[in-house]
C-alpha cells in the first residue's frame, strides 16, 4: 500500500509535445530550468529560448504558462531588484533603471518600483516625476562616509567621491549635493 502514496511535484509542462518532432516541448524544460536558478524577466526567458532554438509559437506558449503560474512577473522582479541593489550595493536610481531597461523591464514598471523604493509616489515637491528624494541623498552621503571616513582633505578627494557616486548611478546633482554634505559633516 505504501506505493500508492501520491506526491505532487512541480514539473515542466509537456504542452506542445503532442505535435511531434524531436525539439517540440524542449522550451518548457529549458524555461523551467532557467527560472529555477533565480528570478528572471520575460525578456530574459525569451532570449534564452531563442538561443536554444525554440520556435516562436512555443516560446509564446512557454511564457504564457510561466506568467500564468507566477514564475515570471516583471513587476515583482523590478521591485525586488530595486530594493536589493539599493540596500546591498548602494546603487542610485539611474543605474537601477538603466539595468532594468537592459533586462527588458518596461519603463512604467521601473518607475513604479523606484517610486515604491522611495516610499511614495515618486513625485517631487513640484510634482515632477523621477525627482531624486532626500532618502537618495542620505544614502549617497552614508556611502561616502563608509568609503571615505576621514572626509575630504584635498579637491582630489571630492572628485574621487563624486566619481564613486556617479559610477553607483546617482544623478549628477544628487552626487554633487552629497559630496558637499559629506564634506560639511566630516569637517565639522
Amino acid at each position: 500500500m505504501e506505493e500508492e502514496v501520491l506526491t505532487e511535484e512541480v514539473e515542466p509542462s509537456t504542452r506542445g509535445a503532442e505535435s511531434g518532432g524531436p525539439e517540440t516541448g524542449k522550451g518548457f524544460a529549458v524555461a523551467y530550468a532557467f527560472v529555477n536558478r533565480r528570478e528572471r524577466t520575460v525578456a530574459e526567458v525569451r532570449v534564452r529560448l531563442e538561443r536554444v532554438g525554440v520556435v516562436e509559437g512555443e516560446i509564446d506558449a512557454v511564457i504564457a504558462e510561466l506568467l500564468e503560474f507566477g514564475y515570471l512577473d516583471d513587476a515583482r522582479y523590478a521591485r525586488v531588484f530595486t530594493e536589493d541593489k539599493r540596500t546591498l550595493e548602494a546603487w542610485g536610481s539611474e543605474r537601477i533603471a538603466r539595468t532594468l531597461r537592459e533586462r527588458g523591464v518596461e519603463r512604467e514598471l521601473i518607475e513604479v518600483a523606484l517610486a515604491e523604493a522611495r516610499g511614495g509616489d515618486g513625485l517631487g515637491a513640484d510634482g515632477a516625476p523621477g525627482v531624486e528624494d532626500d532618502g537618495e541623498l542620505e544614502r549617497a552621503v552614508a556611502l561616502l562616509g563608509q568609503r571615505f571616513p576621514s572626509g575630504p582633505v584635498a579637491e582630489r578627494d571630492r572628485e574621487r567621491a563624486f566619481g564613486v557616486l556617479a559610477r553607483k548611478g546617482y544623478e549628477s546633482e544628487t552626487a554633487a549635493d552629497a559630496v558637499r554634505e559629506w564634506a560639511r559633516r566630516t569637517t565639522v
